[in-house]
């Protein structure tokens, strides 16, 4: 029941807020759970900002408090992952250079090279996406027998204009040159919300996860087994929700609508 939970994983962009602009009920919403509820974690596939940079992100945007504990990023699962299997190794890597430094800080050479000496490939949102990366890219997994990894299968970014190519959309281009699907390492996988729960004392069965998106959002929720809401204010759409294999506990138009909607099953529980 909606008026039992007590931990809340927020999708950020399209879900609570878009660039700098929160949505109408956001903030209600955040200090009432503060109040009332429990916590709010903040779990994004955005995997160009670390947790630090997320929490000065949201003070300085949002003028609201939240350490960095209380994000988890695709970022953050990805080099805990290569910690665990690539420890200190060398990476052929397509993203930002503010990414590759964190791959660095984390103990491990990075390259966008076509370089063959390379233990593994990894994709993430680039920015500052060129071609040549794409063809060194392709150049690897073609002639060597590497694992592919990716930080995110989203396949586009809301921006305050549109969207632009996440990092989904740049690893269909080198599926569709070379053939190879990358093993995906953030939401839809589970351990972004095991990450969260283990952070706090509350249960799969007090834990929602909100988001604007089926197939990471929603996905990543029903992978570990906790309710799960939509909201259209940003990639689904009704239509959509009627066809797709991942459907939500619940479902509302926006931020504000879930707030109300929160209210008013906590009074009657």
């Amino acid at each position: 029941m909606l008026g039992n939970k007590k931990l809340f994983l927020f999708d950020i962009d399209g879900t609570i807020a878009l660039g700098t602009k929160l949505f109408e009920g956001s903030r209600q919403l955040l200090t009432y759970i503060e109040r009332e509820r429990g916590k709010a974690f903040f779990i994004s596939n955005n995997s160009t900002k670390s947790e630090e940079d997320y929490s000065k992100y949201f003070f300085a945007n949002f003028r609201y408090k939240a350490t960095p504990n209380r994000f988890v990023t695709s970022g953050y699962v990805t080099v805990e992952y290569l910690k665990k299997h690539f420890r200190g190794g060398r990476l052929f890597v397509i993203g930002t250079e503010s990414f590759k430094e964190s791959l660095r800080k984390n103990g491990f050479s990075v390259t966008d090279a076509p370089d063959y000496a390379v233990d593994c490939v990894l994709v993430a949102f680039d920015q500052e996406l060129t071609y040549r990366k794409l063809a060194n890219a392709c150049n690897i997994l073609a002639n060597n027998d590497v694992p592919f990894l990716a930080t995110n299968p989203d396949l586009r970014c809301p921006m305050p204009e549109s969207y632009v190519p996440d990092c989904g959309s740049i690893c269909q281009m080198l599926t569709s040159t070379i053939g190879k699907v990358p093993i995906y390492l953030g939401k839809p996988s589970r351990t972004i919300c095991d990450i969260c729960i283990s952070r706090t004392n509350y249960t799969p069965e007090e834990t929602i996860v909100i988001g604007d998106r089926l197939y990471t959002d929603i996905a990543c929720g029903i992978n570990a087994g906790v309710d799960t809401c939509v909201l259209y204010s940003g990639e689904a759409t009704p239509e959509e929700v009627a066809r797709s294999e991942y459907q939500p506990t619940y479902a509302f138009d926006n931020i504000k609508q879930f707030y109300e909607a929160l209210q008013k099953a906590s009074s009657q529980s």
